[in-house]
């Protein structure tokens, strides 16, 4: 009825009924306004909710807030917790950090641009239509199919679930929900689960989860640092449940940044203490804030991707891949890699290997898995003198095996020794301590091999 109501109006208009259906609708539908307020106003539990919610908005205290936490309600009325503009020290751009607080937002790796020709024509017909053509895309369907949480009719299905997960999160893991406002005026949804008077270590490190574009904190990947032990930050995508906006990759910047800066402003985290763990398309985010963040623990990317274009390009006809390029790179340039290989710390990539969604071709094929060029990209970008055209070899060799015993084949044909490269690059580390990428095998490249440096960033501790 919402989209095909210009249709709607339009036959009614050269019918010439529409002051007619417009009177009929007045009488039927405005008295149920009126039931419904009045049917409210009888209501004694109702009333002792907005005065609830009333005396939280004057005075924002816990106690207010733990107990209007226990209504479920439209999260818009929900008083702000905590907004961008507390940041007392906002950082300054510098060359090594993208970081810049703004009302714009949050700055972002942008594509290199092409080298235009002596031919090409700024204002043509055909590069007019592509850039019409392109934003239509992008905010249509686009947005859409790329990030599938933000669509009503499947929240709307979703509803008794999130419901059920969120009402779990909060009766037995003492979750704490929070609205965060971003920079570009987007409300965020949280919840907030504090291990930190727990008995164990765990509790003092907190884990940052990054949805899937499908995926919600009430049912998402919080539940697997919850039951490690880990105070655990959950948060949903611009246009997800809760939160307001649409999942750009701007507004996904910047509800990011405000996501950190409320652990670290609000809870007390220090960014040294956080590890940021990400599902799929939430690498995009968690590439984003270990770069903007160095001083981030560790980051932890499971089933993700390097690049948004080649899984772009699979799904729509060859014909399209000038306008399918230039959609992504303007308006969804989810560059993981690059922001990756930014980051000094500690990763771990997780690789399903019967992954359907960040394969070119198929399941079946592990190679077209995006998660092997992910991992390829960070090791030619840390250790560039092994990972010549060999080495990028070798290590294909590897992902290629399909088993575990055809991975421990290749393993064993490179000799590798595990004890014996930890000690070599430990010392390599130790006598030099610089930051990557390393140029280690530049004057003995027979010293590793590409699979034992793979070996090595995997265990390495740092």
């Amino acid at each position: 009825s919402y989209y095909s109501s210009p249709l709607v109006l339009c036959y009614l208009y050269r019918k010439g009924s529409v002051c007619v259906c417009t009177l009929w609708h007045s009488l039927l539908l405005s008295p149920f306004p009126s039931l419904s307020g009045w049917g409210r106003w009888r209501n004694s539990e109702y009333q002792q909710f907005i005065s609830i919610l009333e005396e939280t908005r004057k005075n924002h205290t816990p106690s207010n807030k733990k107990k209007l936490a226990c209504y479920d309600f439209d999260f818009s009325h929900w008083p702000a917790d905590f907004s961008w503009e507390e940041v007392s020290n906002p950082k300054c751009k510098q060359d090594d950090c993208v970081w810049l607080l703004s009302k714009t937002g949050v700055s972002l790796l942008k594509p290199e641009p092409k080298l235009r020709g002596p031919t090409d024509a700024t204002f043509s017909l055909p590069s007019l239509f592509l850039l019409f053509s392109s934003f239509l895309i992008a905010h249509s369907f686009g947005r859409r199919m790329l990030y599938p949480g933000s669509v009503f009719l499947l929240q709307r299905a979703m509803r008794p679930m999130l419901q059920q997960g969120q009402a779990r999160l909060i009766e037995e893991c003492e979750g704490q929900r929070n609205k965060l406002v971003a920079c570009d005026g987007n409300e965020i949804d949280t919840m907030f689960v504090d291990r930190r008077r727990d008995e164990g270590q765990h509790g003092q490190t907190l884990v940052i989860c990054c949805e899937g574009n499908a995926g919600f904190y009430e049912v998402g990947c919080m539940n697997t640092p919850l039951e490690g032990g880990y105070s655990v930050l959950g948060w949903n995508h611009p246009g997800f449940a809760g939160s307001t906006g649409v999942p750009f990759p701007q507004n996904e910047a910047n509800a990011m940044d405000v996501v950190i800066q409320f652990a670290v402003h609000k809870l007390g985290f220090q960014l040294s203490d956080i590890v940021v763990y990400a599902w799929s398309i939430g690498g995009f985010t968690a590439s984003w804030a270990v770069m903007s963040y160095p001083e981030i623990q560790a980051l932890v990317l499971d089933a993700s991707f390097d690049d948004l274009l080649p899984l772009a390009l699979k799904v729509m006809p060859d014909s399209w891949r000038p306008l399918v390029t230039h959609t992504v790179r303007q308006y969804m340039n989810l560059n993981s890699a690059d922001q990756l290989c930014k980051y000094q710390g500690p990763v771990l990539l997780i690789r399903r290997t019967k992954d359907e969604i960040i394969t070119t071709t198929g399941p079946e094929d592990i190679m077209s898995n995006r998660g092997n060029n992910l991992l390829l990209k960070l090791l030619q970008f840390r250790y560039p003198k092994v990972m010549t055209d060999d080495g990028v070899r070798a290590i294909r060799a590897w992902l290629a095996a399909s088993n575990p015993a055809e991975e421990a084949a290749v393993y064993s044909s490179y000799e590798v020794d595990d004890d014996w490269c930890v000690s070599v690059l430990q010392s390599y580390k130790t006598e030099r301590d610089v930051f990557f990428p390393w140029s280690v095998g530049k004057t003995a490249p027979q010293m590793t091999t590409p699979l034992q440096l793979f070996y090595l960033d995997y265990n390495l501790p740092r």
